[in-house]
């Protein structure tokens, strides 16, 4: 079986770009899988350090263990959003196949100062782990937001120059850059006070996607994917994107499901016998997201 950079450097000849998935309970896992399995398309499984954190790091890294082994299949854990050694090093003893620190909150200087010392730790252990660090600011976080809550400036946004010196300095295998992209799915309040969920996200700068590949040369990623545009993706895509994140559509159709599933059963207190509803529902994102990146046509 092919290993994770091998997968990814493959998607980048292809044009097309792997899915990373967060999930942050067994339903959500089961979708993901099922999702991909049925495709035959690889896939990152995502826990934020919230998500890992509850879930549990070993217990996370076991249950996708077992499935690759099982099934002989390339699914893949990433600790992603990490912003401590301490929980880089729980995901590197766990067995993650990636992790991403994020030091997108520091001067430039200083990430790039964090994330070559984390670099250094993670390949003294394990030189096949993959390392992800971030420049620049993605704003929001994986939740139904306002228009007003965001709101992106130009410095907010990474460019070329400080890609090229991040990866030259740090020696990261893979590169998250702010490029008009957020966490999270921006709601409106129509006239009539009905909220319209995926209002309209920011859209991305495709000019600069394409700058900062060139720059760097190693593989991009995309993250807060939950409401951007499906054309866009694919500009993005084109432009240099290699893997993309989606974690807001798959907790919204989590809430969904549950809600309907409470609706038509209000009786039942039985988790596996409700829970089903929930993995239908996020399965249908999932291998919409996957065809998407993929660009398989319905």
């Amino acid at each position: 079986m092919k290993n994770l950079i091998e997968i990814i450097k493959e998607a980048e000849v292809n044009k097309i770009a792997i899915g990373h998935l967060n999930i942050s309970d067994i339903a959500g896992l089961k979708a993901v899988f099922e999702a991909a399995y049925k495709l035959r398309l690889p896939v990152i499984i995502g826990v934020s350090e919230g998500e890992g954190d509850f879930i549990g790091r070993r217990q996370i890294a076991a249950l996708v263990k077992s499935l690759k082994e099982e099934y002989n299949y390339p699914i893949f854990l990433n600790a992603d959003h990490t912003k401590s050694l301490e929980k880089i090093k729980e995901a590197v003893e766990a067995g993650f196949d990636s992790v991403m620190f994020d030091g997108s909150n520091l001067s430039l200087e200083e990430n790039i100062k964090k994330t070559k010392s984390i670099v250094g730790y993670v390949k003294s252990v394990n030189s096949e782990i993959l390392v992800e660090g971030e420049i620049g600011y993605i704003k929001g976080s994986s939740t139904i937001l306002k228009a007003s809550e965001v709101f992106i400036k130009q410095e907010d946004l990474a460019s070329s120059q400080e890609a090229k010196q991040f990866v030259k300095e740090t020696n990261i295998d893979l590169l998250a850059p702010a490029v008009g992209n957020i966490h999270g799915i921006i709601t409106r309040t129509s006239v009539d006070n009905q909220t319209q969920i995926n209002a309209g996200n920011p859209n991305l700068d495709i000019r600069r996607i394409k700058e900062i590949k060139e720059a760097v040369g190693i593989p991009l990623v995309l993250h807060g994917g939950s409401g951007i545009k499906d054309e866009e993706i694919l500009a993005a895509i084109d432009a240099g994107i290699s893997i993309v994140h989606i974690n807001t559509e798959l907790r919204l159709a989590w809430r969904k499901a549950l809600e309907e599933a409470f609706k038509e059963k209000p009786e039942e207190i039985v988790p596996y016998k409700l829970l089903p509803k929930a993995v239908e529902e996020i399965k249908k994102v999932v291998e919409k997201k996957l065809r998407l990146f993929n660009k398989i046509n319905e």
